[in-house]
């Protein structure tokens, strides 16, 4: 095997052997457990790629290819491992939000960004396990490139088996950011004013679970989207989180 196609494939095991500890996170200790801080039971992806990880290729661009930022390695995402529905697309959109704004559509398993003339990119989001723990409207007070993950303490007095995984960083006991991180490659954190509501945009390990509601209750995106998105957006974004039975706004 050529020594590329074994770098990537080891990259992206471990991404998968961290994919037990997804859930929202923060870089600053939580004011209090919320359905932000739940993480789902330890799984395995049942579609994990077997040989060559080939890009998947959509709008005449290579969307979901192999990345390198930062000094890691962002996997493709395997053909067929996100349903289409759920790719990257500029599309036509009305709303009464202003371009600028994110539009974030728990029920319909999408993330809007609002642009000029009835447009947005839609991008394919994955959402907790209840719909939706939170709905309502927020900024982005902060973003980061490959965040680290501090999770709660109550996660880790359930999850016993976490603390093997942890380390002691500069805001307490947690994992350093990288491709098997729970928070993905791009992580931007909602406040309502001064308090933080615990939720994130984040990117993921987990690619598959886009389009579904098994998350631990933040939006997550596929690595590559939050990585395109994280471009657009500056602190102070708008976002809004439609309630989970309301389809479009």
């Amino acid at each position: 095997m050529p020594p590329r196609i074994r770098q990537i494939l080891i990259i992206f095991a471990s991404a998968a052997a961290g994919a037990g500890l997804a859930g929202c996170a923060s870089t600053q200790t939580p004011a209090a457990l919320s359905a932000s801080a739940v993480a789902p039971t330890p799984r395995s992806d049942p579609a994990a790629p077997a040989g060559r990880i080939d890009a998947v290729v959509v709008q005449g661009g290579n969307l979901y290819g192999e990345m390198k930022d930062a000094g890691f390695i962002v996997p493709a995402v395997r053909p067929g491992l996100v349903d289409a529905a759920f790719h990257r697309a500029n599309v036509a959109y009305s709303t009464r939000e202003t371009p600028g704004t994110i539009v974030v559509d728990p029920a319909g398993h999408y993330l809007y960004y609002v642009e000029a003339g009835g447009r947005a990119t839609r991008y394919g989001i994955g959402v907790g396990r209840d719909g939706f723990a939170w709905s309502g409207e927020a900024t982005i007070k902060s973003k980061q490139e490959w965040p680290d993950w501090y999770p709660p303490k109550e996660m880790i007095e359930r999850r016993p088996d976490l603390k093997k995984q942890l380390v002691e960083l500069q805001s307490g006991l947690g994992m350093h950011g990288g491709p098997g991180n729970p928070l993905g490659a791009r992580a931007m954190y909602l406040w309502q004013g001064d308090r933080d509501t615990l939720f994130r945009i984040h990117g993921t390990n987990e690619p598959w679970t886009i389009g579904k509601s098994q998350s631990s209750g933040c939006i997550r995106m596929i690595n590559q989207d939050a990585m395109d998105l994280y471009q657009k957006t500056t602190p102070g974004t708008r976002v809004v989180v439609l309630p989970a039975r309301v389809a479009r706004r």
